[in-house]
């Protein structure tokens, strides 16, 4: 294959692949469209393989673009994390959070830091769960699901409470399950469906009432499908809660599942609090109250269901 491909063009990849879209990676990445489209076409013939689908609307990954997506994030982000730890100044905060709970983490720390400009706090993203912090140069974490590890303070921020999300075009109005999902793209923010499985079970169908389907290996590019028209997705209520907001996504369904899992705020349990942390913590905690009162105000029919172990994004 020769020399790699540049990590810019690499960069571009990734961008494109979670927006699904040249003309919006074109204004996150400050380039023009032509140039990204030029970038995509160039690593398409340096690999050998196509990486997208052209459609109407937009783009889809080939399978083989999407088994290259997963692990370029994490070798870009962990660049990422080693640049930003490098560059950072001695009192920055510094944050890591999985890419899923960025959609309602990172407008919320903008809005601290604007408040508290003397402030500076660095997220970095991760598509993998977890935190070393022996070898890991983080302050603080946001995980899925509550650690293990006893040298760990875990504050609860929200419980995870699933719903079908799509855009308001594409639903016709006062369809049943079965009925409105029979002709849909079921979009999966895991390999193996599990999301879907759960939820349709609890909402009374033991099969799958829709035969075409796309898979992801995070929430945030199932949501940026849902987002784009693409098909219905499963998404937390709190998550999204803005698109819901919004009125760029519709919960069809007023049927919710509890999986038992919650979102946390971790940092080690000894280690000394700086006052950017106490601060964060205050924040996020207050925040989070007020994301569970409208989770709560959304989910008047919400199943109860046993935690479904395993469950990452």
């Amino acid at each position: 294959m020769g020399a790699l491909p540049s990590l810019d063009v690499l960069k571009t990849f990734v961008v494109v692949a979670e927006q699904l879209n040249f003309t919006h990676a074109a204004q996150r990445l400050h380039i023009t469209q032509g140039a990204v489209s030029r970038q995509i076409a160039g690593l398409e013939r340096h690999l050998g393989a196509a990486l997208f689908i052209r459609l109407a609307r937009g783009l889809a990954l080939t399978e083989r673009g999407g088994a290259l997506l997963a692990p370029l994030q994490q070798a870009i982000g962990q660049i990422d994390t080693a640049l930003a730890a490098f560059n950072a100044k001695p009192d920055t905060l510094r944050v890591k959070c999985p890419t899923c709970v960025m959609r309602w983490l990172l407008p919320r720390v903008i809005q601290l830091q604007a408040q508290h400009p003397e402030i500076d706090i660095a997220l970095t993203t991760a598509i993998t769960h977890g935190v070393d912090f022996s070898h890991e140069h983080f302050d603080a974490a946001v995980l899925y699901g509550r650690p293990a590890d006893k040298q760990l303070r875990a504050i609860h921020l929200f419980d995870e409470v699933l719903t079908p999300v799509c855009v308001p075009e594409i639903w016709r109005d006062n369809a049943s399950i079965t009925d409105g999902l029979a002709n849909k793209t079921l979009l999966h923010p895991t390999r193996d469906r599990r999301d879907w499985l759960a939820w349709l079970k609890a909402a009374g169908c033991e099969a799958m009432p829709a035969t075409k389907a796309q898979h992801f290996d995070t929430l945030d590019l199932a949501m940026t499908a849902a987002i784009q028209g693409y098909g219905v997705a499963i998404g937390d209520l709190c998550l999204i809660e803005y698109e819901l907001q919004a009125g760029r996504l519709i919960a069809p369904f007023s049927q919710c599942l509890r999986s038992g899992a919650a979102y946390y705020l971790v940092f080690p349990e000894h280690s000394v609090l700086s006052p950017a942390l106490v601060l964060l913590m205050e924040w996020l905690q207050q925040e989070a109250r007020h994301s569970r009162r409208r989770q709560r105000d959304n989910m008047p029919d919400a199943m109860a269901l046993d935690s479904i172990a395993g469950n990452t994004w």
